[in-house]
This record gives C-alpha cells, structure tokens and sequence, in this order.
C-alpha cells in the first residue's frame, strides 16, 4: 500500500528520541519507559525530550507513526485487487515485531486524539478511483472502511488476542476478508 501518513519531517533528534523509544519498546514494554531513560537512549538531554514531546500522549503518537511509516512500510500496490497480498504481508510484519504492533494498535483503538488516519485510505481510494469509477460514494467508502479495517494493527492484535491465531492463520483470514469485499466489485472493473 502507499507511503503511511507521516506528518512534518521530523528532525534529526526527533527521529533518535523515537528510534530510542521504539527499541526501548521492545525491550522493556511501552509503560516503563521514563524520559530520562529515552534520553540516555537517544544520546541527549532528557529536556530534550519534554521540548519535543511534551506530553507521554505527544510522544506515543509521534512514536505509533514512526513505526508504522518506517518499520510497517508496505509496497505499493498496482491494483485495488493486490491489497490482500499487501494485507497479508503486513499482518506477517505485526506478527514479526508484537510489542510495536500493540503500540500502533493500542494509540488508534483507544481513540488518542491526534492519532493518525489510516495509512493506507489515500491508495486505496485512488486505485478505486482508476479501476472502479462505477462505484458510489457509499459503496466506495464502505470497500475503502473495510480494506483500512483489515489492513491495520488493530486487526493483528484482535486475531492474536481474541481468537488466539498464530501468524498464518491470521494473514489467511484478512487477506481472505480483503477478498471476499473486493469480491463484490470484482465485475465493475473498468477494462
């Protein structure tokens, strides 16, 4: 899918207080982590830290979509019909790093005021706009709703979770669910 919503370029110390932070993550989980210990990390003064992200809100959003645009980066898809492939691949990427997957989760399913749309909604709309005009607007956004939904952390960590699947079993059933909604556009295409 296209390139995640990633806002203003980050500076250079932002990048290494959010790099600190993510690997910080993964070793220690994301509640335990003081700025102090970011700062030490990202090999700067812990004020920094507060100057750029002065709130543990600030710094879970700006850290949810650094992951996602670096880390969960998804190869751009040609055809809407391709995004199962693509939702496939990310799930074995969320499955691949679990502490960040929850965190990208977690900031979106708790409804964090400021936290990124769907990375991937732009994409999507442009290729049903290519491939299939004859759609809706209520037709289109619920395809594009649907395909946003499956493919994101919140679906790994629900499938993980809730139903206690293991990585194959999870990219099965969403790029299987991704299917079965392209499925019912499939004969509006546009040749």
């Amino acid at each position: 899918m296209g390139e995640a919503v990633t806002g203003p370029a980050l500076s250079g110390t932002q990048k290494a207080i959010l790099a600190a932070y993510t690997e910080l993550i993964e070793e220690l989980g994301s509640d335990d982590v003081s700025y102090r210990v970011i700062a030490r990390r990202a090999g700067i003064a812990e004020r920094t830290v507060f100057r750029n992200y002065p709130t543990r809100v600030d710094l879970l959003l700006a850290t949810a979509a650094w992951i996602e645009a670096t880390l969960f980066t998804r190869e751009e898809s040609h055809s809407i019909f391709d995004i199962p492939l693509a939702i496939r691949g990310a799930m074995q990427r969320y499955d691949a790093r679990p502490e960040l997957a929850h965190v990208v989760a977690e900031t979106a399913m708790r409804g964090v005021n400021g936290a990124a749309p769907s990375p991937g909604r732009e994409q999507l709309e442009r290729l049903l706009d290519a491939e299939v005009p004859s759609l809706d607007a209520a037709q289109r956004r619920t395809v594009v709703a649907a395909l946003s939904h499956l493919d994101s952390a919140g679906t790994w960590v629900t499938f993980r979770r809730e139903f206690g699947m293991d990585q194959r079993d999870i990219a099965d059933a969403a790029a299987w669910a991704a299917e079965s909604v392209l499925d019912s556009i499939r004969d509006r295409v546009t040749p």
